[in-house]
């Protein structure tokens, strides 16, 4: 069995420890599953530091809020440097609550399939219909 991958949310201001306190309330995911690191206050080493102290030894994936910005380049950077590391940018909730519950296929395979759930799961109309009170269909 491979070991579980590490996720770690990187985001600007508060947004990472929002999206995993959601995953955690939501899924009952252990705290080691998924780590929240801010930019609040980092310079870009100190960022940097930061991210790869949190994701610790083994696989991890890194996911940032943006593709671009000081999140998304610290986690580049460090995945260019740390073998096993995949960036994964544009965090949604959805993607998060997959990756908890899959954390054991393999990072290659998790990633494609991280980035699926998170695509598939924005959604948007400009009017609500007759059955507001249903989910979208895909």
């Amino acid at each position: 069995m491979n070991e579980p991958v590490r996720g770690l949310v990187v985001s600007h201001a508060s947004l990472a420890e929002g999206l995993v306190q959601s995953v955690r309330q939501i899924a009952g995911a252990d705290a080691g599953a998924l780590v929240a690191v801010s930019n609040e206050g980092c310079g870009p080493e100190a960022l940097q530091r930061n991210v790869l102290q949190a994701l610790g030894d083994g696989p991890g994936i890194v996911f940032t809020d943006l593709p671009s910005g000081s999140c998304a380049f610290a986690a580049r950077k460090l995945s260019l440097e740390r073998e096993d590391t995949a960036v994964v940018c544009g965090v949604n909730l959805p993607m998060l609550l997959d990756f908890v519950f899959h954390r054991e296929l393999p990072l290659p395979e998790l990633v494609d399939r991280l980035v699926s759930k998170g695509k598939s799961s924005i959604t948007g109309q400009c009017r609500e219909g007759a059955h507001a009170d249903r989910a979208v269909s895909g």
